[in-house]
């Protein structure tokens, strides 16, 4: 039998959901299995997950009476001993189809050569013991994907209790850390006194690492400056130049490989990565980690063109950041849209030892959300 409730003045209920009028004066259609799965009493208070299983309902839920008590949607389900309360101002969040408003989602902040003495920068103790200072330093990591940590201890501690401020330790295929100074036998260029070109780290990884950390810990030799561009700002550029050519590199993925004796990495990546908006959010780009490009010759012929004219850009002085990495210093970074590298320097001039880490940028947003935001349950 087909149950139906006499509508009041501002419910509706219909075969499939109900019409509600709500604030703006509109009426606004709520489906009957979305109203039924988030239902208030579907969520664990203490796990904060939904603990009710729509998948054990006999019949597709349908409203037998639907009315407004107290600014509250009340809603009696047929053929369940079940009533559903609605505050209305919690379905006024839900009114229009839109993702959830997310605290993290900030609009990123293009920098250029000249950024330095405007990088920010934030001390670690302070990091360390306030809350909202720390919240400040992701936020500037989100909107500019760079910052300069200072005061930091000269101790392998040090680094672990300053990435883990953001989530937990990343491993690579080169382990939870990685030490960058001269090796005799070295199997990576940064291991080397050479210089090392701009690129973001393990693009052989299937999903490389999201924020890095390159805590200074010694830096006494003649050169080495450190090189860093901010791939957003290139990539814009390069799309007004060049809007074919970067959708070459924002659509065709190309092989990067790392390969030693006991590994064998390999992965393909969009040189222009894009985020859910369609903005530039990043870059995945090595050529001491490019594997043979495997893709139609012919394409090539429109593809090569663009990566050189692309990475030419990226080494303009117009987007190049130079300066000296100084003791007590750990660069912070998106390592998937910063793009690093280091100007060559003489090894038997002094001492040069950069101790590195990962974390990953989902758990950054998480970890912001939760300084700034309530999310969906108060405590």
């Amino acid at each position: 039998m087909n149950i139906m409730a006499t509508p009041t003045a501002s419910v509706v209920l219909k075969d499939k959901g109900l019409e509600i009028a709500l604030s703006d004066g509109a009426t606004h259609y709520f489906n009957y299995y979305w109203l039924r799965d988030n239902c208030p009493s579907s969520f664990s208070s203490a796990t904060r997950e939904r603990s009710f299983d729509i998948f054990h309902l006999e019949a597709a839920p349908k409203a037998l009476a639907a009315d407004i008590q107290d600014d509250t949607l009340e809603i009696t389900w047929a053929g369940e001993d079940h009533v559903t309360r609605f505050p209305l101002a919690w379905l006024e969040n839900y009114k229009a189809a839109a993702p959830r408003h997310d605290p993290a989602d900030l609009a990123r902040q293009p920098w250029f050569g000249d950024h330095y003495s405007d990088v920010p920068r934030f001390s670690q103790p302070d990091l360390m013991n306030d809350t909202a200072i720390r919240a400040k330093w992701i936020e500037a990591l989100l909107v500019e994907g760079f910052a300069i940590v200072t005061d930091m201890p000269d101790s392998n501690e040090g680094l672990t209790e300053t990435a883990t401020l953001l989530g937990h330790i990343r491993p690579t295929f080169f382990g939870e850390y990685f030490d960058v100074r001269t090796h005799i036998n070295p199997t990576n260029t940064a291991y080397t006194a050479a210089a090392l070109e701009l690129h973001t780290d393990t693009p052989a990884e299937e999903h490389a690492p999201g924020v890095q950390f390159l805590h200074c810990r010694e830096n006494t030799v003649e050169g080495g400056y450190s090189l860093y561009a901010d791939g957003v700002a290139v990539a814009n550029d390069f799309k007004k130049i060049d809007p074919e050519g970067f959708k070459l590199l924002s659509e065709i993925s190309i092989p990067f490989y790392c390969e030693h004796d006991d590994y064998d990495m390999r992965s393909r990546q969009t040189v222009i990565e894009l985020d859910q908006h369609g903005e530039v959010s990043g870059l995945t780009i090595s050529q001491h980690m490019l594997d043979f490009l495997d893709i139609d010759q012919t394409l090539l012929d429109l593809y090569y063109p663009a990566f050189c004219r692309f990475g030419k850009m990226l080494q303009d002085k117009k987007y190049m950041m130079t300066f000296l990495m100084k003791a007590g210093e750990c660069m912070v970074f998106d390592n998937h849209r910063i793009v690093h590298g280091r100007a060559a320097y003489r090894a038997e001039s002094g001492d040069r030892y950069l101790r590195g880490t990962y974390v990953d940028r989902a758990e950054m947003r998480s970890t912001y959300r939760a300084l700034v935001s309530e999310g969906r349950f108060k405590p």
